[in-house]
């Protein structure tokens, strides 16, 4: 099959049926009581936020997350009608389309309420509401001094027929360390939260803090809800730490070797020469670097999968390109140019946790950066098999 000009570069690969596999085995982990969101901001953190919504319904479920109102009205144009919680605003943004739209917004202080009772006004209907609690993260959300303010607001609000309040939710900023301290101190900061929403009246439908690290790893942190990102990719939010749930990468980004050459012991590679071969090696081009999201951390660093061999980085990480060592003395490489070679996707190549690690970042960075001019294709291996 002939492939487009910049599939046959360099491409990325998602693969929907590991994601649906993904989403099934978590809600098999936090059992039937407890809904699941999957989060698909940044665009499904860079695997295709539209595809990997599909994917999420059809494996059951019932809530997806984003970052912006922008993301929730793309899934909605998409054709999406389940329940969409959105929480990233700006002062003076328009937040009419979105409750027209059926989506759940997010308030983190009264003067957001204030804007959304002139939004509601303007899309004649009822806003779907949820209310976010700063627990300890100190980034967004309300500061527990302003909680009993703002739960007396909204409860104003939905008896005079603006919203009904239909979430109280925070965020954890340790999880994927399951015995950093800051974990009970924020569940125990939630649950205040929540009796003093009880108090005010509120009875919301879902009340939710955990994380894809929470969820697998703090059963005490789940409530109605948990909110899956990353696992759902198929990566390990708490290396070290999660069990072995048989979670399948679903991204998978490969390269086109350009060009090979030979190399003398003494020769440098790329700029600065942070590389000189010591022996006689044959070096590959590959058509990537930083302009397409690959770290330039990664130069002497990480690996690429080579025909199930995993070989090294040479040099620093161009804006364009990249080289890789194919073959040492004596030895022939496994491919020459026009072949793929295997960036980062499932066990034995080298994984997004493998360059994550070698370039000193998390696994988030490395699969929702990764783009630029790479292609970007959607398989379903089981209508394949």
């Amino acid at each position: 099959m002939s492939l487009p000009h910049d599939a046959r570069r360099a491409e990325i690969v998602v693969d929907l049926a590991a994601v649906r596999h993904n989403v099934r085995r978590i809600a098999d982990e936090v059992g039937p009581d407890v809904a699941l969101m999957v989060v698909v901001k940044a665009d499904a953190y860079g695997h295709g936020m539209v595809p990997v919504a599909r994917a999420a319904r059809e494996a059951g479920a019932p809530w997806l997350g984003v970052a912006t109102l922008d993301e929730a009205l793309a899934l909605r144009e998409a054709g999406d009608t389940g329940r969409l919680l959105a929480w990233l605003t700006v002062p003076g943004e328009d937040w009419a389309a979105a409750v027209a739209a059926d989506v759940d917004v997010t308030a983190y202080t009264t003067a957001e309420l204030d804007h959304l009772v002139d939004a509601v006004a303007r899309a004649g209907r009822p806003a779907r509401l949820q209310l976010k609690i700063d627990t300890g993260l100190n980034r967004g959300g309300c500061a527990p001094a302003d909680w009993p303010a703002l739960v007396a607001a909204a409860r104003a609000g939905q008896d005079a027929g603006h919203w009904r309040v239909t979430g109280i939710w925070s965020h954890l900023a340790a999880s994927d360390d399951p015995d950093h301290p800051a974990n009970p101190a924020q569940q125990r900061v939630f649950r205040e939260a929540l009796d003093a929403a009880e108090a005010a009246g509120l009875e919301p439908e879902v009340r939710h803090l955990a994380n894809s690290a929470a969820a697998l790893l703090q059963p005490e942190s789940r409530f109605d809800l948990v909110r899956v990102g990353l696992a759902s990719y198929g990566l390990d939010p708490a290396p070290g730490h999660t069990p072995d749930l048989g979670l399948h990468p679903a991204m998978t980004a490969t390269a086109t070797v350009a060009m090979t050459k030979r190399l003398a012991p003494g020769d440098g590679v790329s700029y600065g020469h942070t590389w000189i071969a010591d022996q006689p090696v044959t070096v590959g081009l590959l058509p990537v670097g930083y302009a397409d999201g690959v770290p330039r951390h990664a130069g002497n660093t990480a690996e690429v999968g080579v025909a199930g061999t995993r070989r090294p980085v040479r040099g620093r990480v161009c804006m364009d390109q990249l080289v890789v060592e194919l073959a040492g003395p004596g030895e022939e490489p496994a491919v020459g140019a026009g072949d793929r070679v295997v960036l980062f996707g499932a066990a034995p190549d080298p994984t997004a946790q493998d360059w994550a690690e070698a370039c000193g970042t998390i696994s988030y960075e490395i699969v929702s950066r990764i783009g630029g001019r790479f292609a970007r294709r959607w398989v379903d291996s089981e209508e394949q098999s």
